[in-house]
């Protein structure tokens, strides 16, 4: 997969010696972040609507489910066909295509009729969602060095997830104007077509991307940019360029082979079980209080209260996310997220319940930042989108699954049942993570992308000037 030859400085080599966040870099932490803000919001959209749209239409339980599987589903969709579209004809087209996509559906949700409808809405807003999220993170990637793309990842979650709060409190205020009041919520959520459009005239294409599809010299202006503000940053000239091995073209069919095959395999296991411990503790915890002997009050209080340590702890995750190896601060934090599910099924005490909540979810979304960073570090440029859509594909397929399996435990077992199975996964995930997880932190993309050692290598032409 990697061809070696002379070294040449490249425009990847030339990115990745930049030792600094230049005014470039953080005008674009501002869109990508704006772009995922609006994204967790969406997300969160239906599940706020979901009380109002239940009463103004007089669902069931059951109809309401089926709505929201259709949504993990369309994200399912979206992971795979956004990473593969990605890779084909570029990060930027797709994240403000798919941008424009949810938005547009997110808009018809307001206007649906009936449960047939609104389920195809939220499946194709799912679809335009997971597809600019995977993409988006794959972008960061390609476009921040090696010392710095973790602290940046945090970073842009740690804002990203303030949307859910901000989803939460419009649908606090705008439900209560009548019964058909929820529809304000969807209407909200196309806002990100706006900011869309804003990056579609400021965010440039990868670079990486660019390079290993032969349109390096479309990028010769952004790094050339990049370079004279980090100069101008540092007040000096910028460290010596490591040349690092380039890829040639490759095709989907490399992901069945080794090396390739192996992280798929890894990442994808990973996200399944890892994502299923994340929203089966986020989705289903207020029910499953409820099951406890908890009133309802006491729920909503809990799921209110927990959502605090959200953004906190993705910041946390700054801290270590580029000190400490990737794959070893994943198992450890699934370690602690076993442990404190634990609690929830030996504990009755509500003031400990919500310590562990609170604990539970600081260091989830810290998990959830070193993830979005691991997975597209894993794969080659040409392969990355689609690898990471892959591997993020397998844990919304997962959720979709596990959805209707803790339904059938909690049911027949009772919640403790419930948590003993999420303890189970965390504890699996760390295993699968720890023992089998490629080794990222200080890695180079290059470096990565076929299993080449951590020592930079020679490498070909990369079309500067083509």
């Amino acid at each position: 997969m990697t061809d070696v030859r002379p070294a040449v400085p490249s425009l990847s080599d030339r990115m990745e010696r930049v030792p600094v966040l230049t005014r470039s870099h953080r005008t674009w932490m501002v869109l990508l972040g704006l772009l995922l803000f609006f994204d967790q919001s969406d997300i969160n959209a239906f599940a706020f609507a979901a009380p109002a749209i239940r009463e103004d239409w007089g669902l069931s339980v059951a109809e309401i489910g089926l709505i929201t599987a259709a949504s993990f589903l369309g994200m399912f969709a979206g992971s795979i066909a956004g990473g593969r579209i990605a890779d084909r004809y570029g990060r930027k087209r797709l994240i403000i295509g798919a941008t424009v996509f949810y938005s547009l559906f997110s808009l018809a949700s307001a206007f649906a009729v009936s449960v047939a409808d609104l389920a195809l809405y939220r499946f194709l807003t799912g679809v335009g969602l997971q597809a600019m999220t995977v993409v988006l993170l794959t972008y960061i990637s390609e476009m921040y060095p090696r010392r710095l793309r973790g602290r940046v990842q945090a970073l842009i979650l740690a804002f990203s997830v303030l949307g859910i709060p901000a989803a939460a409190g419009l649908a606090r205020w705008v439900t209560p104007h009548g019964p058909d009041a929820w529809r304000w919520i969807f209407v909200a959520g196309a806002g990100g077509i706006v900011i869309a459009l804003i990056a579609l005239r400021t965010l440039p294409e990868s670079v990486r991307w660019n390079a290993a599809s032969g349109r390096g010299a479309a990028s010769e202006a952004v790094v050339t940019r990049v370079e004279e503000q980090a100069r101008a940053a540092i007040g000096g000239d910028l460290p010596p360029m490591e040349p690092l091995p380039a890829p040639v073209p490759t095709s989907p069919r490399e992901l069945l082979r080794p090396p390739l095959r192996k992280r798929l395999v890894v990442v994808s296991t990973y996200m399944a079980l890892g994502t299923t411990v994340f929203y089966g503790f986020n989705a289903w915890m207020p029910t499953l209080l409820v099951e406890n002997g908890f009133t309802t009050g006491q729920s909503l209080r809990f799921s209110s209260t927990v959502a605090l340590a959200a953004c906190p702890g993705a910041l946390l995750a700054t801290l270590f996310i580029d000190r400490v190896e990737r794959r070893t601060a994943i198992m450890l934090i699934n370690l602690v997220n076993a442990a404190l599910l634990l609690v929830f099924a030996l504990v009755d005490s509500y003031p400990v319940l919500v310590a562990a909540g609170l604990l539970m979810v600081l260091t989830s979304q810290a998990g959830v930042a070193c993830v979005y960073t691991y997975l597209p570090e894993t794969f080659p440029t040409r392969l990355r989108a689609l690898g990471a859509g892959i591997g993020n594909g397998a844990g919304r397929l997962a959720v979709f699954a596990s959805s209707f399996l803790i339904a059938v435990v909690l049911s027949r077992l009772g919640d403790t049942a419930v948590f003993v199975c999420l303890v189970g996964a965390a504890v699996l995930a760390a295993l699968v993570m720890g023992m089998f997880g490629e080794r990222t932190r200080g890695r180079s993309l290059e470096s990565l992308a076929d299993g080449a050692s951590a020592t930079p290598v020679p490498r070909a032409v990369e079309g500067t000037a083509r």
